[in-house]
């Protein structure tokens, strides 16, 4: 049986020895540069034709990595690939979900209907699902959306003694108590009013009875961290423990990290869906898996 190849860009590198391993695959020699007015050059040294394609791009900061994606999935078809999929475990463009205002565009269902044009499946962790149900309602290609949360759990309960866990708002109230079941720990989800793209308040309701644990704040997203940033604040001046920080997803925008860090967190832990110093969760064997199945169908159309 032909061995799969699989396709790293700029920002996957970090996955791709732990992929290729999971899935005795190959690692394909790829030439991507930009040409001196800013137009993409990309070349396949490998030869995909006949073979299971896995494109590995987690899609933070995405805008300058969609081309060379697209480029790189509709070149892999081009030269003969048996079928091509998309390994993004950060899964971008899930915000705009509808139209909040006249004439806004719903990027989610743009950016999934380009993808769908280019592969054949796609997976990715944890996608920032909030009025879609699921990756189906605007994906209409096979789309896994895998979980950290059992990994997240291990990693709580062999870390973290006596922890309590909270939640950033009510939305995540079913996550983070899966998270906390699988952990063995309670958890709280916050209250939460936010005032601006930077200003949040918040409280946990009877703050006083978690005196005597550690506070692990867990979100899918780190992206301001300003939600986290006030609820340190706040656990601090309610007498707490020093507090642990968890995310799925480290897009630590701007100084979001050391502000973090700034603000009390004893240590900020996340998932290496994208690349970061903070990573300490390893998903590779979760995406292995995953992608294992899909890259066995049998190509477009399967």
């Amino acid at each position: 049986m032909t061995r799969p190849l699989i396709v790293v860009l700029p920002g996957g590198e970090h996955l791709a020895s732990g992929l290729a391993r999971g899935l005795a695959a190959e690692i394909a020699q790829l030439d991507c540069r930009y040409f001196p007015d800013g137009e993409v050059y990309l070349r396949y040294r490998s030869d995909p034709g006949g073979r299971a394609v896995v494109v590995v791009c987690p899609l933070d900061r995405p805008d300058a990595k969609i081309l060379p994606l697209l480029f790189a999935g509709d070149t892999a078809r081009d030269l003969g690939a048996a079928g091509v999929g998309l390994a993004a475990p950060y899964l971008a463009y899930m915000r705009q979900d509808r139209r909040f205002l006249p004439g806004e565009a719903i990027t989610s269902a743009s950016f999934a209907r380009r993808v769908a044009a280019t592969f054949d499946w796609l997976a990715t962790v944890d996608a920032h699902l909030h009025r879609y149900s699921a990756l189906s309602d605007i994906y209409a290609i096979p789309a896994i959306n895998l979980h950290a949360a059992a990994l997240i759990a291990a990693w709580i309960a062999r870390e973290v003694a006596n922890p309590v866990l909270i939640g950033p708002d009510a939305e995540s109230k079913q996550w983070v108590g899966r998270v906390a079941v699988l952990a063995g720990a309670p958890y709280v989800v916050l209250n939460k009013v936010r005032r601006g793209d930077r200003e949040v308040e918040v409280s946990v309701p009877h703050v006083e009875r978690w005196a005597g644990s550690t506070p692990v704040l867990v979100d899918d997203i780190i992206s301001s961290g300003e939600t986290m940033k006030a609820t340190l604040g706040y656990l601090a001046l309610a007498g707490l423990r020093p507090a642990v920080c968890i995310g799925v997803h480290a897009i630590f925008a701007a100084d979001a990290h050391a502000g973090l860090m700034r603000a009390g967190a004893v240590r900020i832990v996340t998932t290496n869906t994208i690349a970061h110093a903070s990573n300490g969760i390893d998903v590779t064997d979760l995406l292995a898996t995953a992608i294992g199945a899909l890259a066995g169908r049998a190509g477009p159309g399967a």
